[in-house]
């Protein structure tokens, strides 16, 4: 999708609709300055709208400077934030693609709110808001609208914001387009070529490592999970090193890649569970989106992301209950569920990623049911190994989630908790029990780590079965601008600290 930010005047903007984000209670004299513009269509129209968050109003100005307008609610001033913003935009998208129009153009609203921000926020939530998966369908697709215009008053104000937005959204539909690919298209092997063909697209580097490479490695837990399939495993190396990095050591993004998780021999139900599953391999979506908003923006950070990748079936040579698997790192687990297996992937990935020497590595992972119980739908867990950046750390990827909209929740991880993953025969087993299944699982990946570490458990963010503001039925690419406000975050304060 083309933006762009204009000085151009409303009067003499080529646009097929106009979209107005309001405030529950629009200054009168913006209200006066509209109906100037739009005729008194807008004065009626005003005293239908409520202005609600995601609100939206069609009118048909009777002077036209663009055939159709659209008013869209931000709720009230005083929660005005980017959230909002986002919402009305993908309201304001509803209302384009309803009417097939090829070009869009939005009037900054009259508020005191960064105009970056406001930028960046309005084209992330039309494009997000927008996006269809069309990849299946074999009818004629509803057009998208081409293009989004910003009117923001003055040349080149509010672009960077646009560009990063365009960014941001584009990548995650990336990963939406990832997770809502049907199984078939997307085996281990399938999923690592589509990885390729984002890092010839987008200017960093992949080296996919085949079964023999694995095997060489060591990495057994990703092999135990992959005794079912009949496809083999791959484990994908994704690079961004650019020159002007500014990181001596690199930053490791790692993404649990079960592409089809049956549950193994520990079969899953079928409904509202493994009928969700090809959605298991969110995590590795969003590190791949992540990469291409990276290398998009042109982030002056070495990074590094880890995809290891398997379906999860109960084939002749599965995995079983009571297995013993001696992992990358040279421990041992004692397998006492097979549906536990992200974890058996992501142990090898981080134990492997202790060969990097990273400054930092963060996972992401549809790991436990356990997070949605937690925290329901609308946060993701995060945990951390206790040290003493610990709070910096969360402190970052939470600020982070509340400036994209992609919040996160942190879970404690008290040492108690690794006495649920004591086994008689093994040095772990891979699950605690119920209580705390989340926290368990992030104490059973900490065994495998010795760096400063965050782990994301997105189970209850990666996939909805009823459209949301911006977020359309299916895979919704959570992670993707959280991972790339952080990182972008990340290397401002790097930069800061050298100018210091």
């Amino acid at each position: 999708m083309n933006v762009s930010v204009t000085a151009t005047p409303p009067t003499d903007l080529d646009a097929d609709l106009l979209l107005i984000p309001l405030t529950k209670d629009p200054a009168d004299v913006y209200v006066d300055v509209l109906a100037d513009a739009l005729g008194d269509a807008v004065r009626r129209a005003i005293g239908d709208f409520e202005g609600e968050a995601g609100e939206a109003l069609l009118l048909y100005p009777e002077d036209a400077i663009a055939p159709r307008a659209a008013l869209l609610g931000l709720g009230e001033m005083e929660a005005l934030d980017a959230e909002p913003i986002r919402e009305a935009a993908a309201a304001g998208a509803d209302v384009a693609t309803a009417r097939t129009v090829e070009t869009a153009a939005f009037l900054l609203p009259e508020v005191e709110f960064d105009v970056d921000r406001m930028t960046q926020a309005l084209v992330e939530g039309f494009i997000l808001g927008a996006y269809q998966f069309r990849e299946h369908k074999t009818d004629e697709p509803t057009p998208r609208p081409e293009t989004i215009l910003l009117y923001t008053g003055e040349k080149e104000r509010g672009t960077a914001g646009a560009q990063r937005g365009r960014i941001a959204a584009q990548a995650a539909c990336t990963a939406r387009d990832l997770v809502n690919r049907s199984p078939d298209k997307k085996t281990a092997p399938l999923f690592a070529e589509a990885i390729q063909d984002s890092g010839a697209a987008h200017g960093y580097d992949v080296d996919v490592w085949d079964q023999a490479r694995i095997e060489d490695e060591g990495m057994g837990g990703l092999l135990a999970v992959n005794r079912g399939s009949f496809e083999p495993p791959t484990f994908s190396v994704l690079t961004w090193a650019p020159d002007d990095a500014i990181n001596d050591r690199p930053l490791v993004l790692v993404g649990k890649g079960v592409v089809f998780d049956t549950g193994g021999l520990s079969l899953k139900d079928t409904k509202n569970s493994m009928d969700l599953m090809k959605s298991d391999m969110a995590g590795a979506a969003a590190v791949v989106g992540a990469f291409e908003a990276i290398a998009d923006m042109g982030l002056p950070l070495h990074v590094i992301g880890l995809v290891p990748a398997t379906d999860n079936r109960p084939g002749r040579k599965a995995y079983v209950p009571g297995d013993v698997i001696t992992m990358h790192s040279g421990a041992t687990v004692e397998v006492l569920n097979t549906d536990a297996e992200g974890r058996m992937l992501l142990a090898d990935a981080l134990s492997y990623a202790q060969s990097l020497d990273p400054e930092l590595v963060v996972d992401l992972a549809t790991l436990t049911g356990a997070v949605v119980v937690a925290l329901g739908n609308n946060a993701a867990g995060v945990m951390t190994n206790e040290d003493d950046e610990a709070s910096e750390r969360l402190y970052a990827i939470q600020r982070a989630g509340e400036r994209t909209g992609e919040r996160v929740h942190p879970l404690p991880m008290y040492a108690d908790y690794k006495k649920q993953l004591d086994s008689p025969v093994a040095d772990i087993k891979n699950v605690g029990g119920r209580a705390a299944g989340s926290i368990t699982a992030g104490k059973f990946l900490e065994h495998f780590i010795d760096y400063p570490w965050l782990h994301l458990d997105v189970a209850g963010m990666a996939y909805t079965k009823e459209s949301k503001p911006y977020r359309p039925q299916g895979g919704t690419g959570f992670g993707v601008r959280l991972l790339a406000d952080f990182l972008a975050d990340y290397a401002e304060r790097e930069n800061a600290t050298r100018d210091a």
